[in-house]
């Protein structure tokens, strides 16, 4: 099991997609709330109006200098475009990124709904 702190450590590391392909390096790392385990990690795209984009962390492969997730870089394009309030996404953002990426979404039973936390 890969814990966020291992993972908070690779802050600035290559992720790759499963067939080896650049995606970009890792920026920020989210937790489910309720197991504290990463859920997705963020990528800075686009060369100009740059944003981030949200990535499985979930199977991930550590290599000696990358990362690997088990997804295709076409997926990580595809991925809704997400304007973070403060680093957190609403519920409405977070259930999107899970059926983008074919996850079990479910929202917890807290105050704010929200099943993802910055680390």
């Amino acid at each position: 099991m890969v814990t966020h702190r291992n993972i908070a450590e690779w802050r600035g590391t290559e992720l790759v997609d499963r067939e080896g392909d650049k995606i970009g390096k890792l920026e920020d790392v989210y937790v489910d709330v309720e197991t504290d385990e990463p859920i997705f990690g963020t990528v800075k795209e686009g060369l100009i109006g740059r944003h981030l984009t949200f990535v499985p962390l979930g199977g991930i492969t550590i290599g000696p200098d990358n990362l690997q997730v088990p997804v295709s870089s076409k997926q990580v394009k595809d991925a809704p475009e997400i304007a973070l309030d403060g680093g957190e996404l609403s519920q409405r953002d977070e259930s999107d990124l899970y059926h983008h990426y074919q996850l079990d979404y479910t929202p917890p039973a807290s105050e704010s709904g929200r099943r993802l936390a910055r680390r």
